[in-house]
């Protein structure tokens, strides 16, 4: 007989625990609700909106800069680059065709950025905004934003400019500048899949970036070319290893042109970073001294002898021997006698000497807007030698900075007050309000008018009938001085035939309007003499800004200036301005003057044939017409793009087609 058990049936206490737990647990889950739902429902509200999007920041575009008649030097290029993840591809073969249609690649590239082999390719290069819309919606490729620093003209100006790099102006005034050109950048958001991957087209702008402002320079962008070109065929011809060339308004003390150029690159800023030792273009500045402190005459004469002179510390030999073995002071700057000046200058004690150097602006930063510039070397008079008053006279133991040096001469063509350079002329906003705009700022009157006036007339002796008549314009007086001096450096002291040649003209003397610094480095072929290589560049400069279209020169004011025929001699040939550019002629009395009257902008003109011509002569004929010239290398000129008969507006940039350069 078998026996069952009997029914289980729970104790109270038991049914009580089961419910118990029953009722903690469910409580502990309504608790752990309520707390995810309400208390921390912000917390978790991030966490899953952060698994399917994402903040970006978006790049705001970078201010322009431009030039002083609103042309373009820098911007910022909005293009888009293009990415693939192919294991994202739902259909590989729509694909590759559609790469190859919107972004022009072969089949066989269009086929490597696609391959499954690949988690993700790079598209190279960047693309215009159509691509954005041809590609942007398509699962797998990805495309995006990106702003580059273009420069419309190359690098003509990109030493005074500078560079971007990583959204960081580097250099130029970029650099200086970078705050108000950089902007503000904004933020969108990006949504993702479940596997973190962006959803095409679901991209939501949160803030909007903010451009940044505008910079116009005093830089005149004719100018700047003719600078360029001028010095670049001046390198080539001498086989210089580089140069300098600068342009300036004497008045406003602006920076109308600034190139540097050292072993074929373009990029830097010697004419503010690279100090030199200026031989004979500093002996104006000793005359002027004497001048002004009243301690010697222009008919004042010194004894040369044979024209070597031994000087405390040191032996001092003119170039030529002196036909006179006395010079009148105006005479010995004529001739650049470093025997005449430096014993005109024993005249000098030798604080004069140093605080007048000093007055010039030698040895102190000139303020320039851009980073890097140097003060140069004038050492105190304690710290002088037996040498020192005669070197520092006729320009050595002394080194100075292009931009200086044209600042000191601009001082000596504005009637003797020595202002400060302009590179900047007024900042805006991103929408072109002026937000501050800089005008002309004297530092301090150097010299009286009358001592300005007499250095300016031996200067123009010396262009005319002394070392500086290369750069004799013929019709237009011209004051200038050339110099040559042995190169030297801290580490090396001087370097046996390495020299420094260089020139700085104003024009006209009786109204000066520019003033034109040019030093080449080391010239290998011919003479090195300043007045050899250097003053030609100086002529050519002018020459160019006088044809130029848009030049700064004020026209009226050179019509007055003008020689009369009277005036000039055989060796000088009348220049004539005619609507088709700048030509010299050996005219009569019934020579007569006829300047282009400014041309109109968006007027249409047919381009010229230039093909045979020498550069210089075509470029001044292209900017007659108001064309900018656009040269990529040295070369015979066997026509330009457009071609030689096609209509072109005024302000278009022509470039010039050289044998040799895949042209020909």
């Amino acid at each position: 007989m078998s026996t069952k058990p009997p029914p289980f049936r729970p104790t109270a206490w038991r049914r009580r625990t089961i419910l118990s737990g029953w009722l903690l647990a469910t409580s502990l889950i309504a608790l752990r609700s309520a707390q995810i739902q309400l208390a921390q429902v912000r917390t978790w509200s991030t966490l899953a909106e952060a698994q399917h999007t994402t903040d970006k920041e978006v790049a705001a575009a970078r201010g322009t800069i431009f030039d002083r008649d609103g042309a373009e030097l820098a911007v910022s290029r909005e293009t888009w680059s293009v990415s693939v993840a192919p294991q994202e591809l739902k259909d590989v073969a729509s694909v590759r065709s559609l790469l190859r249609e919107a972004l022009g690649l072969s089949d066989r590239k269009a086929r490597q950025l696609v391959s499954r082999d690949r988690s993700w390719s790079v598209v190279p290069g960047r693309y215009p905004a159509s691509v954005k819309v041809r590609l942007g919606g398509v699962r797998g490729v990805y495309v995006e934003r990106v702003l580059e620093r273009y420069h419309p003209h190359g690098d003509m100006a990109r030493g005074v400019l500078g560079s971007v790099i990583d959204e960081s102006g580097q250099g130029g005034v970029e650099q200086i500048l970078d705050g108000l050109l950089r902007g503000r950048a904004g933020r969108e958001v990006v949504a993702r899949d479940n596997l973190g991957r962006a959803i095409p087209g679901e991209t939501f702008l949160v803030e909007a970036p903010q451009a940044g402002g505008q910079v116009v320079l005093t830089l005149d962008l004719d100018l700047q070319e003719i600078a360029r070109q001028a010095l670049e065929d001046a390198i080539d011809v001498s086989e210089a290893r580089g140069g300098d060339v600068l342009v300036t308004d004497p008045r406003s003390g602006e920076i109308l042109a600034m190139v540097s150029i050292r072993d074929g690159n373009a990029t830097g800023l010697g004419a503010v970073t690279t100090p030199y030792e200026p031989g004979s273009t500093l002996k104006p500045f000793t005359v002027a001294t004497l001048l002004e402190s009243g301690l010697a005459s222009l008919e004042d004469r010194f004894e040369v002898g044979d024209g070597s002179w031994k000087a405390p510390g040191r032996v001092l030999h003119d170039t030529h021997p002196p036909e006179d073995p006395f010079i009148s002071l105006s005479d010995a700057l004529r001739v650049s006698s470093n025997v005449g000046i430096a014993r005109a200058a024993q005249a000098l004690p030798a604080g004069l000497q140093y605080e007048a150097l000093r007055d010039f602006g030698f040895g102190v930063p000139t303020g320039i807007e851009l980073p890097g510039e140097v003060s140069g070397t004038l050492r105190r008079p304690d710290a002088w030698s037996g040498a020192s008053p005669a070197s520092l006279a006729i320009g050595y133991e002394i080194s100075v900075t292009p931009l200086q040096m044209a600042m000191a001469y601009g001082a000596l063509a504005n009637g003797g007050v020595l202002m400060e350079p302009r590179l900047i002329r007024e900042v805006r906003d991103a929408d072109g309000k002026t937000l501050r705009r800089w005008g002309p700022r004297a530092l301090r009157r150097v010299v009286s008018p009358d001592v300005a006036r007499a250095v300016g007339e031996v200067l123009v002796d010396v262009v005319e009938d002394g070392t500086g008549t290369a750069a004799s314009l013929g019709v237009f007086r011209v004051a200038g001085k050339s110099g040559t001096a042995r190169a030297y450096s801290p580490e090396g002291g001087y370097t046996r035939g390495d020299y420094s040649s260089s020139f700085v003209g104003f024009f006209p003397a009786e109204d000066p309007q520019l003033v034109v610094f040019v030093k080449l480095e080391n010239p290998r072929a011919g003479s090195y003499y300043g007045g050899a290589v250097a003053a030609p560049v100086t002529r050519a400069t002018m020459e160019a800004a006088l044809a130029a279209r848009s030049t700064p020169l004020n026209r009226a004011q050179l019509l007055r200036a003008t020689r009369r025929p009277s005036e000039t001699t055989p060796s000088m040939s009348p220049v004539r301005f005619a609507s088709d550019g700048w030509m010299s002629e050996n005219a009569g009395a019934a020579e007569t003057l006829v300047l282009p009257a400014r041309p109109e902008p968006g007027v249409a003109v047919s381009l010229p044939d230039v093909s045979g011509l020498p550069a210089r002569v075509a470029i001044r004929r292209l900017h007659a017409l108001g064309l900018r010239v656009e040269q990529r290398a040295l070369g015979e000129i066997i026509g330009t793009v457009p071609s030689a008969g096609t209509r072109v507006f005024q302000g278009d940039t022509v470039r010039l087609r050289v044998l040799g350069r895949g042209d020909g």
